[in-house]
Formats: structure tokens, C-alpha cells, sequence
């Protein structure tokens, strides 16, 4: 595990973005695994200025989104596949068939998890997956818990998670469930990258680098990736 500590969010979009352009130069048919969020906005900008300076085509990336809400439209502006394509697959190349989530409205949620979990092993794995943290801890919607989850499944929100993402709701109410990939899925991942910033996220960064491996704290299993890359700015590094 590997921590740089920038000065702002913007530096760490500019960083992070060059090792995603860079993978897909490199291996133009790779296979990313994406995260939504406010963190991942400034790389997804610096991604789509790349793609169109440095003329680099996604048309063979195929890419894979850690989670999407149950009970809520596709259109609605506050699924993840509206985000993703407003944030980041509107300015690219990418094709749309390319392009992978959860559907958190299928009538079997379980069938649709194992479905997800085969596309991607098929596909070959993840080369890199991109991660948020939140406030407790959790990455994807893997919160904490008892023991550490295997393949993609669906979750009941925190009470903390649900006051932390409501603020975005307000025609459609906050859903309580989530579909997620599970922790052995984005551990399986060839090269991970979280990013966090601000205050509120440094409790989660200093349990998560300095702390026990333990499922009540989800992203401490990072400790036993070989290739992870921690991507902070100096308020979400304070107590490290």
C-alpha cells in the first residue's frame, strides 16, 4: 500500500487520471473498474481532457461500476449509470455496449449478482479498479460487518451512509439498498487506486492504513493487496 498525499483534490484528479489514460494507451481493450461519488469527479475530468488532447480512443476499454442503488429508475439523475455518463462516458469514445453496472431493479437480485460476477471473470478481471472510502470505512457499499463478502450481492445502507448520500435526494426518496461488488471481487482487481479527501474521511484513512484487518473496518483488507495505490489531500492525511 502505497499513500501520496497532494495538496488539493484537483493535483490528485491530474495524477490519477495519467495512470488510467496511460493503462489504456498501453492495453487499449483493458477492463476498469469504476467508482461514483464526489472523489472520482476530478480524475473523470482529467480523464475525458486527455482522451481528447492526447487523441486516445476508449473504444476497446470495457469498463465495470462497483454498485448502483436498488428501486430507482435508470434515468433518474441520481443513479449511478446517469453519473457515470454526465461525469465521465459522455466526453469519451467508449462504447455504450462496453459499459457495465449492476441493474439494481432486477426482479432477482441474486441471479443478477452472479450474472455480474461472470461478465467480469470473462472479460478477463479488472486491471484497475478505482475506489472511494466512506466515512465508516466502506468501499463499494461493503460496510462494515462481521466478516469480509465475496462476490457482488445486495445490501441494506447504513443508517450513516443513508444521512451522508440523502442530501442528494429529493424528488425520488434515498433507497435503502444497494447493489454491490463484494470485497473478494475488487480484491481480485490486477491494481487498485482509492482516493479520499477532506476532513471527514481522515478517522476512515488512519483505521485503514494504521489499523487491524477487520471487516468492521472494509477497506483495511487493502493491507493484503499487492498493488495499491492511496490517493489523499492533506485534510483526509491528517491523522496518519
Amino acid at each position: 500500500m502505497k499513500v501520496n498525499i497532494f495538496k488539493t483534490a484537483e493535483e490528485i484528479g491530474v495524477a490519477v487520471a495519467r495512470i488510467f489514460v496511460d493503462e489504456v494507451k498501453n492495453n487499449p481493450n483493458c477492463v476498469l473498474g469504476l467508482a461514483t461519488g464526489a472523489s472520482p469527479i476530478p480524475t473523470y475530468d482529467n480523464i475525458k481532457k486527455l482522451h481528447k488532447e492526447e487523441n486516445v480512443s476508449f473504444k476497446g476499454v470495457k469498463t465495470y461500476n462497483l454498485d448502483e442503488y436498488c428501486d430507482l429508475p435508470k434515468s433518474d439523475k441520481n443513479s449511478y449509470y446517469t453519473f457515470m455518463h454526465e461525469q465521465l462516458f459522455n466526453g469519451l469514445d467508449i462504447l455504450e455496449e462496453n459499459v457495465h453496472f449492476l441493474d439494481g431493479n432486477a426482479v432477482d437480485s441474486e441471479a443478477e449478482c452472479k450474472r455480474y460476477d461472470n461478465e467480469i471473470n470473462e472479460a478477463g478481471g479488472i486491471d484497475i479498479q478505482l475506489l472511494g472510502i466512506g466515512n465508516n470505512a466502506h468501499i463499494g457499499f461493503n460496510e462494515p460487518a462481521e466478516s469480509f463478502t465475496d462476490g457482488s450481492f445486495k445490501v441494506k445502507l447504513t443508517d450513516s451512509t443513508i444521512e451522508a448520500n440523502k442530501i442528494y435526494f429529493d424528488e425520488n426518496p434515498m433507497p435503502h439498498y444497494a447493489l454491490t461488488m463484494g470485497v473478494k471481487q475488487i480484491m481480485a482487481a490486477k491494481k487498485i487506486i482509492l482516493i479520499a479527501t477532506g476532513p471527514k474521511k481522515a478517522e476512515a484513512i488512519k483505521n485503514m492504513v494504521k489499523g487491524e484487518v477487520t471487516p468492521l473496518v472494509p477497506a483495511s483488507v487493502l493491507q493484503e493487496h499487492d498493488d495499491v495505490l492511496i490517493f489523499l489531500d492533506e485534510a483526509a492525511a491528517s491523522l496518519l
